[in-house]
């Protein structure tokens, strides 16, 4: 099978492209052939009062892009400035590395990859407001 293949358990709801789409009680898969298609899984999906932090505010940006709230140009152009500033908070290899991946992918124009990459920051993040606090 070619394209996207989705996984999805039951009742679980993903969006595509705009289409809020919920599965039976059963465990299925979906294989999306549309390419360039905007894909965003609910249970992933960022609430705006939860995106309080630089990292969330930026995966936001990526969600908004993918639920096709915002203008996709427009909305790169917001997520490679926001990328650019957290790579002057996260310094190790690690985050550089993602965050790398991350501007490869919004210039490529892929907010679901950035959307993938930038979470994995999402447990840094909580670490140094945690030590922040101490």
């Amino acid at each position: 099978m070619s394209g996207l293949i989705l996984k999805l358990g039951p009742n679980e709801r993903v969006l595509i492209n705009g289409a809020v789409i919920q599965n039976c009680d059963r465990r299925t898969k979906l294989s999306i052939k549309t390419p360039n298609v905007h894909v965003l899984r609910l249970k992933d999906a960022i609430h705006p009062d939860m995106a309080n932090t630089p990292v969330a505010r930026t995966c936001y940006i990526a969600q908004l892009i993918l639920s096709g709230d915002a203008e996709p140009e427009k909305g790169r152009k917001q997520l490679l400035v926001a990328i650019e500033q957290l790579s002057q908070v996260f310094e190790d290899f690690d985050s550089r590395r993602i965050l790398s991946s991350a501007t490869e992918h919004a210039i490529a124009g892929n907010a679901y990859q950035v959307l993938r990459q930038l979470k994995k920051l999402l447990p840094r993040e909580a670490r140094l407001f945690a030590a922040g606090e101490q």
